[in-house]
């Protein structure tokens, strides 16, 4: 019983060994018919660009590394730097009242001629303040510049993220009455 699987394991070698070279033979003919009738497509590689060289003309042209030229730089900056640090706020000055509080705490609620010149009434914590153009006003040295009928004007003195101080504008504007009677009616 041994001796029988023997006897048929080379036809079955045979037999498989076959099928495999019937079944290559097919697959060969398939892809010489696919490669016949494949075209393959490929498009052109574009010419390279002429390279033209620079022709560097030291003589004529300003040496990036001159350290005149580093000093220069230098020089306009800190020129630069003195102009604009001429603004700065008078720290020697005695502060004025209405300096104690932020420019949003504060409201314009009234405005009067005296003198002939035009004053306001500002508000702050329930107590009534008059000023006039000169007077300073906010935390950032507000400085009243004008006072009109609806108006106040004033420049800041404020530091930029430099650190360096600039001017910046800033109003406050008459409080409508309708506005003040009702917060006088909620207190």
């Amino acid at each position: 019983m041994k001796r029988v699987p023997i006897l048929f394991l080379p036809a079955a070698i045979v037999a498989i060994a076959g099928c495999t070279s019937s079944n290559e033979v097919e697959i060969q003919q398939w892809m010489a018919e696919v490669r016949q009738t494949m075209k393959p497509t490929t498009q052109p590689v574009p010419e390279p660009k002429e390279f033209a060289p620079y022709a560097y003309e030291a003589r004529t042209l300003v040496d990036p590394f001159d350290p005149q030229k580093v000093v220069m730089a230098v020089a306009r900056q800190q020129q630069a730097r003195v102009s604009a640090s001429a603004i700065k706020p008078d720290l020697d000055r005695r502060r004025e009242t209405l300096e104690g509080f932020p420019l949003d705490q504060i409201r314009m609620v009234g405005m009067m001629r005296q003198s002939g010149t035009n004053v306001a009434l500002l508000e702050t914590n329930g107590a009534t303040h008059l000023v006039r153009v000169g007077n300073y006003v906010g935390q950032n040295f507000g400085l009243i510049t004008r006072i009109s009928e609806n108006e106040l004007q004033l420049k800041e003195i404020v530091q930029d993220a430099a650190g360096e101080w600039v001017e910046r504008p800033a109003k406050l504007e008459l409080q409508e009455a309708m506005t003040r009677t009702a917060q006088g009616s909620k207190r």
